[in-house]
């Protein structure tokens, strides 16, 4: 069974860290480009960050620049978050999904979804 699961959400105050997890099993993440998403309530998923398989290159959106960085260690099977200086407007129940090879911004284009872990960020 081809799985991902997220880790590394919780409640954090303002200009707070978080590292996120997403560990896949089932499969190895070497040739899956990996994508973060966010979904706050009452809004639509959006995409915050994703890394491509084959030269790890990543992508962030713009209000994510500078303050997230994706990472991934493929000897174990995991992708990253580090979220700094967080802000309210970042809470929402983060995911991560998974596809061949390279990042899209469309979520519908990730085959693999785990089942997200909540961030809330306290002012």
């Amino acid at each position: 069974q081809l799985q991902l699961v997220e880790s590394g959400g919780g409640l954090v105050q303002l200009g707070g860290s978080l590292r996120l997890s997403c560990a896949a099993s089932g499969f190895t993440l070497d040739y899956y480009a990996v994508g973060w998403f966010r979904q706050a309530p009452g809004k639509e998923r959006e995409g915050v960050s994703c890394i491509s398989s084959r030269d790890d290159k990543t992508y962030y959106g713009d209000s994510e620049k500078g303050r997230f960085t994706i990472s991934r260690d493929n000897a174990k099977n995991t992708v990253y978050l580090q979220i700094n200086s967080l802000k309210p407007e970042d809470t929402a129940v983060y995911y991560c999904a998974a596809r061949s090879y390279v990042c899209y911004v469309i979520a519908n284009e990730y085959d693999i979804w785990g089942q997200g872990t909540q961030v809330t960020v306290s002012s």
